[in-house]
């Protein structure tokens, strides 16, 4: 089915190229310069994240850190960023997304060389927080920033480019991060990727300028913002811990409630953090953000899942395990820059819907066949094409949500996108834990636990399968572009 029109206030088209170099639209500069600065920003904070997974043993052997605070180092990254990326994204929309990004780039990449050179556990886990924020900084109006450069004939082509990008960064990093680990040691994982932040902010500071400022005058809700950190922490601290301790439910309860009262706070103010008109009045908006809710629930865990199967079950050595499970990213690297293409063409939410419905069928296949028999070539096509479904999900869903607000909301738009990926995993790691929990206790994975692992993975892939139909009714649900009605 053909595309449908922008919706009626959205900017007007203009005949931007990124290969020439012209002034994108609210003279954001170079649209290739914006592009090529958030395609960098968006490969970091994801390598970021799975490069410094793998050189964690070698750092606690350093600095004789715990299983704990190892486990840490990693929480407090990703907790900090989903906290604040909301707000930040927010924040652009009032005092412009370029300083937003040029401000986050800085920090991140002063906490990425100086973490080369901490000599305390304490410290790494405090800039690991610290760098966590500056890396919301930079995600939170990427995608706000690539839709104000780009008209929206040209705009699903490039938010695939920036889906690839993000993608290739959760590929490179396990690889790129165990080789410079065990040639350089641990310190050379951040050393090695301060350049690309220097090279971000000097494509920020000399090829693009200051756009328009989508709610200039606006103030920022600092209160919800708090409200809205503190609930989150709380749901994905507890979820993190929800199997190891006893408190780990009742911080999700507690986080819950809290994401209530904070929509509930913000339907009274006059300049809130989250427009919840924009919720209860833009079904297609709002049913867009659930379906990534979704997808990334169904999607997140399976590397985990697969990784302790391809080990255990099938006897794989670590590297040879690595080298299946990259097809899976890998597949949604290419599907991201072919949908993105597709997406100019035809309608994104049904090209979202079509590949949901490919992801949701290998996850099915494979909740009913994975076995200690099951052929490693096969369980390759099905990651192949779980890959490939959630790639071709992902870039049209994205654009169906920045095309589906106004200019002036598109900081809160491209920060809603950050927080749905990153409440995604958190879903989708917390369902695993708690499978685990309820069929194997606390026994580890061995050849004598074989049997309840496999029937504790059948179990999460099936809840994987869930989920991924639930986003599917989701996206289905929508309806068209066209159908979308922006809150001014």
């Amino acid at each position: 089915m053909p595309r449908h029109d922008s919706p009626p206030d959205s900017p007007p088209d203009r005949d931007v190229s990124g290969k020439t170099g012209r002034p994108g639209p609210a003279g954001t500069g170079s649209p290739l310069a914006v592009l090529l600065t958030v395609c960098i920003v968006q490969f970091m904070a994801p390598f970021m994240l799975t490069a410094v997974g793998v050189s964690l043993p070698s750092l606690g052997r350093e600095l004789s850190a715990s299983a704990m605070q190892l486990g840490l180092m990693e929480q407090l990254y990703v907790v900090s960023l989903a906290m604040t990326m909301l707000t930040f994204g927010r924040l652009g929309d009032i005092r412009g997304q370029r300083g937003v990004l040029l401000a986050g780039l800085a920090v991140f990449t002063a906490l990425t060389l100086s973490l080369g050179f901490t000599q305390s556990v304490e410290m790494v886990m405090i800039q690991r927080f610290v760098q966590g924020l500056g890396a919301a900084m930079m995600l939170s109006g990427s995608l706000a920033l690539v839709a104000a450069a780009y008209p929206p004939d040209r705009r699903a082509r490039a938010i695939g480019i920036v889906s690839a990008c993000t993608y290739a960064g959760l590929s490179v990093g396990p690889v790129a991060g165990g080789y410079v680990t065990g040639h350089f040691g641990w310190r050379g994982v951040f050393l090695m990727s301060a350049p690309l932040g220097l090279a971000a902010t000097a494509m920020c500071l000399f090829f693009m300028r200051q756009g328009q400022k989508n709610a200039s005058g606006e103030g920022l809700d600092w209160r919800g913002s708090l409200v809205y950190a503190a609930s989150v922490g709380l749901f994905m601290t507890g979820a993190a811990h929800a199997g190891t301790h006893p408190a780990g439910y009742g911080m999700i309860l507690a986080g819950l409630l809290g994401l209530v009262f904070f929509l509930r706070f913000e339907a009274r103010i006059k300049s809130p953090l989250l427009d919840t008109t924009l919720l209860s009045r833009n079904r297609f908006f709002t049913l867009s953000c659930l379906a990534a809710l979704g997808n990334y629930a169904a999607t997140f865990g399976i590397t985990f899942l697969m990784s302790l199967y391809l080990q255990y079950a099938k006897g794989l050595p670590p590297r040879t395990a690595g080298l299946v499970l990259l097809l899976q990213p890998l597949s949604q690297v290419l599907a991201s820059l072919a949908s993105g293409r597709l997406a100019d063409r035809f309608e994104p939410a049904r090209l979202a819907t079509a590949g949901m419905l490919a992801s949701s069928a290998g996850l099915f296949a494979a909740a009913a066949t994975i076995g200690i028999d099951t052929p490693v070539w096969f369980l390759a096509c099905l990651l192949a094409l779980i890959g490939t479904g959630f790639g071709i999900f992902i870039t049209p869903n994205s654009t169906a949500i920045m095309g589906s607000v106004s200019r002036r909301q598109f900081g809160v738009a491209s920060g809603m996108v950050g927080t749905m990926r990153t409440l995604g995993m958190a879903v989708s790691m917390t369902s695993v834990t708690l499978i685990f929990s309820i069929l194997m206790g606390d026994s580890a994975v061995s050849a004598a636990t074989l049997p309840w692992f496999l029937t504790s993975m059948r179990v999460g892939l099936s809840v994987f399968a869930v989920f991924s139909c639930l986003g599917v009714v989701l996206s289905f649900g929508r309806g068209r572009k066209a159908d979308a009605s922006p809150v001014r």
